[in-house]
């Protein structure tokens, strides 16, 4: 998710630095934990939900339905931005996020699930794209990194406690008190937007991300970072429903432990990146990624599948921030909308492929073998990483 965009000496040159702590930047962090929140606290719910209600095919629909729209409606919002402005955009997608999960309080029909699905989708769309786009607005570009590390803090330390709060709010007290929880998240956010920046988004509307997207420049470090989200997208909608018969705590704290890595990870990316460059963090992290999803295929054994999650949250922490601050840094000021747009668009577009992909498979092949697949799926963002460091070592 996707959602995916969201610190501070002794010499002189580093007391000149300017300053990263701003009220602005203070008011669009609490608006990113309200959308984190909302948006990772029945993220592997849903899939528990749909499938309770008798819908064997919902639990990687309600996902993937979800990260489709978000997908779609990602790639129309800079249009969006360049109307309305930030502020109103983003206000829009808050309560389109949180709104329509209290329909779940009233039927479990896979129908209701997938159209509520749909709407949050748009909803989270709007909010990343615009919120994402104004975050980098708001921190010195010298410092792009380590403000682009402390944002994924900010945001992965709600996704870190809500993945598995969800799961386990759901067996012990059951599916309302989730559901409520997601709607009040994102909806009480809603009260610092009027305090945010309103200035309106200077991309050149959906025409500038469609160009954008031909740039082999921003291609490369998002197709590494759909790879690794196409597996999170497996690990957060399969591997509850895979050890289910087990032990539902291996599940929590695995859920617990990869977005706690990856919420490190992102903050060690920015502070190397910005020191010796973000293209050198790339084939690490698809290593790393690769081999915690293929450490999951244990999945009798709690200490290798907690283990391959946290393997797998540094890999993907690395890559989230890494991938994101070189395609900010490839345009101008005027570009920040687009590739906020391409960057969480890449995002859900992989975690979607993953959730409805290995679905389709996982009836059949099982979840060990689908999660040995997806490790050899995410190998391949090896190549585009490496030409990319190829690359940075040239100069180019």
């Amino acid at each position: 998710m996707t959602t995916a965009t969201l610190s501070r000496g002794g010499t002189s040159t580093e007391a000149a630095a300017p300053s990263l702590i701003t009220r602005a930047l203070l008011l669009r962090f609490v608006s990113v934990v309200g959308a984190s929140l909302s948006f990772y606290l029945p993220l592997s719910v849903m899939p528990m939900y749909a499938k309770s209600s008798g819908a064997a095919s919902g639990a990687g629909l309600a996902t993937g339905a979800l990260l489709v729209t978000t997908v779609a409606v990602e790639l129309a919002t800079p249009r969006l931005l360049a109307r309305t402005g930030y502020r109103l955009s983003l206000g829009i997608g808050l309560f389109l996020l949180g709104a329509p999960a209290l329909a779940l309080l009233v039927s479990s029909d896979p129908a209701v699930v997938i159209g509520v699905s749909v709407v949050r989708g748009a909803g989270f769309a709007v909010t990343t794209v615009a919120g994402g786009a104004l975050t980098a607005s708001l921190i010195p570009a010298e410092r792009r990194g380590e403000g682009l590390g402390l944002a994924g803090i900010v945001s992965g330390v709600p996704a870190l406690v809500a993945l598995p709060a969800g799961v386990w709010v759901a067996a012990h007290w059951g599916f309302p008190p989730v559901f409520a929880a997601t709607a009040a998240a994102a909806l009480l956010a809603l009260v610092v937007v009027p305090g945010m920046p309103g200035h309106r988004g200077t991309a050149s509307g959906g025409h500038g991300v469609l160009s954008m997207l031909g740039d082999p420049a921003l291609l490369r470090p998002a197709a590494v970072l759909s790879a690794s989200t196409m597996a999170a997208g497996v690990l957060v909608t399969f591997l509850p429903l895979a050890i289910a018969g087990r032990s539902a705590a291996v599940a929590t704290v695995a859920l617990f432990v990869q977005p706690a890595a990856s919420t490190l990870a992102r903050w060690a990316a920015g502070k190397t990146g910005d020191r010796r460059g973000h293209a050198g963090l790339l084939c690490p992290g698809v290593v790393l990624s690769a081999a915690g999803m293929a450490a999951l295929a244990m999945t009798s054994s709690p200490g290798l599948v907690i283990g391959g999650a946290a393997v797998f949250g540094t890999g993907f922490g690395l890559l989230q921030n890494a991938t994101l601050t070189l395609m900010y840094a490839r345009v101008p000021v005027s570009g920040h909308d687009g590739v906020s747009a391409i960057w969480n668009a890449a995002y859900d577009a992989g975690m979607g492929a993953g959730a409805i992909g290995m679905g389709l498979l996982a009836g059949h092949a099982g979840y060990p073998a689908v999660f040995l697949l997806t490790a050899a799926l995410a190998v391949t963002a090896l190549l585009p990483a490496w030409r990319e460091r190829a690359n940075s070592a040239a100069g180019r």
